[in-house]
């Protein structure tokens, strides 16, 4: 089982190598970068290029660990007891499986997807320790030990919001996306814009990198955002030369909120673009 990346998604060499030998290692792959650079694409897209179902579990700040295993639905059993329904003699009637019990149950192997794993408590990787190492967990209510059927081709995501502990890094096979030069910025253009013109690719392609080179930007634009803005001007049939300047410096673009997303950069930006264009 190996991936050799897909149509709908540019796989640098590097990438399909992490990919492989996390599959090889039987680890998780622990995937960093920055918002917006396909980190929770590429486990969809190695999904589907390998045949697996994708199950997704994204975490929340308020997501605890053991919602992954399973949750016990006191309530719902409560209730029922209250309504004499037969059915609260059998506990297991009220455990609610989470994603990682599915992922363990499945007839088939899997993919797991672990979404910005970063965005929990700092506890959460090190309450997950036991069940990724060895693919079994114990639940307490019913008495009996879950195992994973079939090892699932478990990503995890994270947007380095919070370090991750050492014990956790140790199990996991890391890399990180680092954000695409212009030639493979102009072939991930390319899956979501096969006709665009080259005037315009070239031309916001510059665009596009000269305000991700601003110094002091809070939130440089990402590929996410690059692929929005495109759809923008195509759909407002913007044309190439509204993109450049005749002296080649760098201009406010049409749509810049479609790049820009605060204030504080925006204002920065053009701050910069009027001393600049104050220096010609």
């Amino acid at each position: 089982m190996k991936f050799k990346g897909s149509q709908d998604y540019v796989a640098t060499p590097d990438l399909m190598l992490a990919v492989n030998a996390a599959i090889t290692l039987k680890r998780p792959l622990l995937v960093k970068g920055e918002p917006g650079t396909g980190k929770t694409l590429l486990a969809e897209e190695v999904a589907k290029s390998l045949g697996l179902p994708l199950l997704q579990w994204h975490v929340k700040s308020t997501t605890k660990a053991q919602q992954g295993l399973y949750e016990y639905d006191a309530v719902s059993r409560l209730r029922d007891s209250q309504l004499g329904d037969d059915k609260v003699r059998d506990i297991s009637n009220y455990i609610v499986q989470g994603t990682l019990w599915q992922a363990f149950a499945s007839d088939t192997p899997v993919a797991l997807l672990i979404d910005e794993i970063d965005k929990a408590d700092i506890e959460f990787p090190n309450d997950l320790l036991r069940e990724l190492d060895r693919m079994e967990f114990y639940v307490y209510e019913t008495r009996e030990w879950v195992r994973a059927q079939h090892r699932p081709l478990v990503f995890i995501t994270s947007n380095n919001e919070k370090e991750l502990p050492d014990a956790f890094l140790r199990r996991c096979f890391f890399h990180y996306i680092k954000f695409p030069e212009a030639d493979t910025m102009q072939a991930i253009v390319d899956v979501h814009f096969p006709g665009l013109k080259k005037e315009l690719l070239a031309a916001a392609l510059k665009t596009f990198y000269d305000v991700r080179k601003l110094p002091g930007l809070k939130k440089k634009p990402s590929t996410s955002e690059l692929i929005d803005w495109l759809k923008l001007l195509l759909a407002e049939d913007i044309p190439a030369e509204a993109l450049q300047t005749q002296d080649d410096k760098v201009a406010i673009p049409p749509l810049v909120g479609a790049l820009l997303k605060n204030e504080q950069d925006l204002t920065l930006f053009e701050k910069l673009v009027y001393m600049q264009s104050r220096n010609r």
